[in-house]
């Protein structure tokens, strides 16, 4: 396109409403329910955008809930607004899908497909669980049991990873974190204390946010220690380095075009505009990857949006890493060519924040648009989910774009070019095995129950396979705090109930 041609202001999306709401009910039987929480979100972003709006919502999007279950949520929702929208839609699970629905219903407004949009997400995990362990029954929209649970991360592994219990994100994210520390040649100490630093800053700006689940500030020492009430779950990982989704939230965006904005009389300094992004994957197996030192999709997503804006990360004034496990916004930094003082954040975090599962970042989205408000210019919105599996950024401005919106913004072909041949998984295997990456899981009372190596064996094939309580001596090889054990030499060999085991040489 021309530059000089003028964009047509009914074809620029801009987001111009935010809507949060943090539900700490003193009862249990007083929490709001997921769809009630959405309810209340959507109304504050109407309010907050100065017009009314919701009566005119033709797309909408719903975060998919894992907290309770509903038949047709979208459909549910539309009724409660009153509203028939053209486009009704509920995703399957994904941390990235906030952001790829915000980017999607701007692509729809850039065609002419629709003229508002909203996206919203809402759990009330904190709630359903408090009542779960107390009998209680909550006067909720009842539970949709004839509804098939959503597949998550688990339905997609290969069985010899669900029997060695490295099929959930907090034993699996876990090999990115050892694989890639070492490829960056620093010593697991050193990891350590990157991750506690980095976790600090989230940590940080949770405290300074009213709509945070943990306003507090940690050190990060507090977070790295392991202690009673901050135990550890899967090596490396304590509590507070992990994602919580004990929380009760909402939030919702609403979206229109400049030209409808104008004409609603909404003032400039509420509009944030879409330039861009970009969308791509790993495969779902996590068996099925070439390595575990970087993550393709990712690399080529988060350079995409760089060159969106002139192909140096320093141009964003303000970020949000995605931060389900450290390894993640570890990964993007580095990507982004940004240094280890980063500021990764502008909501907090899926640690202090809080983890409404699948919807953090449409919290993330809202701080964003707060932050562009109050004077930043270029923000970036980096979204992640499954485990390091879908991965989409989205880059938000205070200004208008120069061009109108991308309609092809899949980068996979790029990811797909860049993946390397990916070694045969096999569950039988003897003799010499070196370490590709591990992880170990602990009970409630920081004691290792097994530690779970992913294997090289002689012919190069993967193998995944455990390593006993009893065998001390691997385990103290494994922690070793001053030096990787990946690459290390050992032999592997076939158990009693079948299961391979490894141990160092």
């Amino acid at each position: 396109m021309n530059s000089h041609t003028p964009l047509s202001p009914d074809r620029v999306p801009v987001i111009v409403g935010i809507g949060e709401i943090t539900d700490r009910p003193k009862e249990i039987i007083d929490g709001l329910e997921p769809l009630a929480l959405l309810v209340e979100a959507l109304k504050r972003a109407e309010a907050d955008s100065c017009t009314k709006l919701l009566d005119a919502i033709d797309s909408l999007d719903v975060v998919n809930f894992l907290s309770w279950r509903y038949r047709d949520p979208e459909k549910l929702l539309s009724s409660r607004l009153g509203i028939r929208p053209k486009h009704a839609y509920y995703g399957p699970v994904g941390g990235e899908s906030p952001i790829r629905y915000l980017h999607e219903a701007a692509k729809r407004i850039a065609r002419g497909e629709c003229s508002v949009a909203a996206v919203c997400g809402a759990e009330a995990q904190s709630t359903a669980t408090r009542a779960e362990r107390a009998g209680i029954s909550l006067p909720w929209t009842p539970f949709a049991h004839d509804v098939e649970e959503p597949k998550r991360g688990a339905a997609f592994q290969k069985p010899a990873a669900v029997k060695l219990g490295v099929f959930r994100p907090v034993t699996v994210y876990p090999f990115y974190e050892a694989a890639t520390s070492a490829h960056w040649s620093q010593t697991p100490r050193e990891a350590m204390a990157e991750s506690g630093a980095l976790w600090s800053r989230y940590s940080q700006v949770a405290s300074e946010n009213p709509n945070a689940w943990l306003k507090r500030h940690f050190t990060p020492e507090e977070i790295t220690t392991p202690s009673a009430d901050n135990r550890l779950i899967a090596w490396p990982y304590t509590k507070l380095m992990v994602a919580n989704p004990t929380v009760n939230m909402g939030g919702a965006l609403v979206m229109t075009s400049l030209a409808k904005a104008h004409a609603a009389g909404i003032p400039d300094h509420k509009l944030i505009h879409i330039l861009g992004g970009a969308s791509a994957e790993e495969p779902r197996d996590y068996l099925e990857r070439d390595q575990f030192t970087e993550s393709h999709a990712q690399n080529a997503v988060l350079r995409t949006t760089m060159d969106l804006v002139g192909g140096k990360a320093e141009a964003f004034d303000a970020l949000e890493l995605y931060s389900c496990f450290p390894c993640v916004p570890k990964m993007a930094r580095r990507t982004l060519a940004l240094g280890p003082d980063v500021k990764p954040t502008v909501a907090g975090g899926l640690t202090f924040f809080g983890a409404p599962l699948n919807t953090y970042m449409t919290h993330a989205a809202c701080a964003m648009v707060r932050r562009l408000r109050s004077g930043a210019s270029l923000g970036l919105l980096y979204g992640q989910g499954g485990f390091v599996t879908k991965h989409h950024a989205l880059v938000l401005s205070r200004h208008a774009p120069p061009e109108p919106l991308a309609q092809e913004t899949s980068v996979q072909n790029e990811a797909d070019r860049r993946r390397g041949p990916v070694p045969a998984f096999v569950t039988e295997a003897s003799g010499p095995a070196t370490v590709e990456s591990f992880t170990a899981i602990y009970s409630r009372d920081n004691a290792v129950e097994q530690g779970v190596v992913m294997l090289r064996t002689s012919d190069n094939a993967r193998a995944l396979a455990r390593v006993p309580a009893t065998d001390r001596r691997t385990l103290a090889h494994l922690l070793n705090m001053e030096r990787s054990p990946v690459g290390s030499p050992g032999a592997v060999i076939r158990a009693d109930d079948g299961i391979l085991e490894w141990r160092v040489e």
